[in-house]
């Protein structure tokens, strides 16, 4: 039986066609995979699906029945919801709190011992272990997660959306939140699963549907389709990613080095050099303290003990901007949060590093900064209908693509970038990786903080962290087994 099904679906955005005809159909029960380049038409088919948007042609159906008129949101609330990579949970708010939001009561004063006694059984019975009381703020990403999943299930929806639940978890994580979709399957619950990592697609995944400029290419079984013929549909070609064969050795002199850096209840006592042209590695779990380490080294933390040298100078320590002006490049693990202002327009925040030197006596001159950003848009073919567009209007992958240009806009000695293809596309992911190794090829250092093994392979060499220490320095030609074990604890 199909529980969702959209049917010759078009939309537009003015000019731009985000749907053409396009569909899918949802079986009940099952684990479904959408996948797709950036602006393939995802986000958009999730906005209709979840009554957010009107298709200006084409239905939808939930179990047969067309779908509620959009005004009605409690009507949508009990057959769809949506787990986005951006937590919608409100920080400030209780678990309960946020788990009953605008149905805390069905009429007069909240009962707040009622309320939270409703919900200590919601997460029991979807087995989220929080306390009901708890702030919302101080949850991990993935407790967040568990409990949307668990407020859209209390609503009464049996279809669930999750739109890139993986990309700010760390391995351990994903196999959890892997058994949980497993066990909500079993119990009759019906998802459409959105990812970049296809590998997840084959781990959980009963079917796949690929979008491609706005239209449905192919929708098959998971098992009836190899991972060659499903990227050849995503992209219209085979692509392949790995190291490039035509970088020069690194030289001697190091441009990154850290001596000692300790931050206790992250990481204690860790060395580490990267040296000119060379691209290093930095793997470990959510829990290994290489996010914090990458942050000390920009300046957002500041270290308890041990020093930070970018090409031999040693900026003041916890100082952003003292680190950028000895050298330092920096994309950061969010790039919604602290990668870019969404109202500026790109040529505005590829060039905030460098816009007091695009100018005299304190103005910045406009022309130069289009002129960079045409540059960067070229370059990792940055899809914007021009300089001048607001950031904050582009797809997730094209977005990354202009935080990594504001990275580089300096010509950085030493560049630090967190998790550089978290959420994008196989062709976004090419191209960011490539960037780093051009970088690299220009004479920076680059240091690639991530747990996934296509950032990695671009690597010269890879440290791994394991609870705050350095376990191991791997050279190039390790194997995928031994990495994953040793970020692990199990080598």
């Amino acid at each position: 039986m199909t529980a969702v099904e959209a049917l010759d679906v078009t939309k537009r955005f003015g000019a731009t066609v985000a749907l053409a005809g396009a569909g899918i159909r949802v079986d009940e029960g099952r684990t479904h995979a959408l996948v797709g380049r950036n602006g393939a038409g995802k986000s958009t088919l999730v906005s209709i699906l979840t009554g957010l948007a009107r298709p200006d042609e084409g239905s939808v159906l939930f179990d047969g029945e067309p779908a509620p008129p959009l005004a009605d949101r409690d009507a949508w609330r009990r057959r769809v919801a949506c787990v986005y990579q951006r937590s919608t949970i409100i920080p400030a708010l209780s678990v309960a709190e946020n788990l009953f939001l605008n149905r805390q009561s069905d009429s007069g004063p909240i009962r707040w011992r009622q309320l939270r006694q409703r919900s200590r059984e919601v997460l029991e019975r979807y087995g989220v272990d929080v306390p009901a009381d708890r702030l919302a703020g101080d949850l991990t990403v993935e407790q967040r997660q568990l409990v949307e999943i668990a407020r859209a299930l209390s609503g009464g929806a049996r279809f669930i959306i999750l739109d890139e639940p993986t990309a700010q978890l760390d391995g351990p994580a994903i196999q959890r939140l892997f058994t949980r979709m497993r066990a909500l399957r079993e119990q009759g619950v019906t998802m459409l699963f959105i990812s970049h990592h296809l590998e997840e697609v084959y781990e959980v995944c009963d079917d796949v549907t690929v979008f491609r400029d706005a239209r449905h290419v192919v929708t098959r079984p998971v098992a009836e389709l190899p991972q060659g013929e499903l990227v050849a549909a995503m992209t219209g070609e085979a692509v392949s990613l790995g190291g490039r064969s035509d970088r020069p050795a690194p030289a001697e002199d190091v441009v990154l080095q850290a001596e000692g850096l300790t931050l206790p209840g992250h990481y204690e006592d860790v060395d580490l050099r990267v040296r000119r042209g060379e691209v290093l590695g930095l793997a470990g779990s959510g829990s290994s303290g290489k996010v914090s380490l990458a942050e000390t080294l920009a300046g957002l933390r500041r270290a308890a003990a041990g020093t930070v040298a970018i090409d031999g100078v040693r900026p003041r320590p916890g100082d952003v901007p003292a680190a950028l002006e000895a050298g330092l490049g920096f994309l950061p693990q969010d790039r919604g949060k602290e990668g870019f202002v969404p109202l500026l327009a790109l040529s505005e925040n590829v060039t905030l590093p460098v816009a007091h030197r695009l100018g005299s006596y304190g103005t910045v001159s406009s022309s130069r900064q289009r002129e960079y950003a045409n540059k960067m848009i070229k370059e990792l073919d940055i899809h914007a209908s021009g300089p001048g567009q607001p950031v904050g209007e582009l797809s997730g992958g094209n977005a990354q693509k202009a935080v990594m240009a504001r990275a580089l806009s300096n010509s950085p000695k030493a560049l630090v970038v967190v998790d550089p293809t978290a959420g994008v596309d196989v062709r976004a992911k090419e191209a960011l990786l490539g960037a780093i190794e051009d970088a690299a090829r220009g004479g920076s250092g680059a240091l690639v903080v991530s747990d996934d093994l296509d950032d990695l392979r671009v690597c010269d060499r890879v440290l791994v962290m394991f609870h705050g220490r350095v376990v191991r320095d791997l050279p190039r030609g390790w194997t995928d087994q031994e990495l994953v074990a040793l970020m692990e604890g199990m080598a």
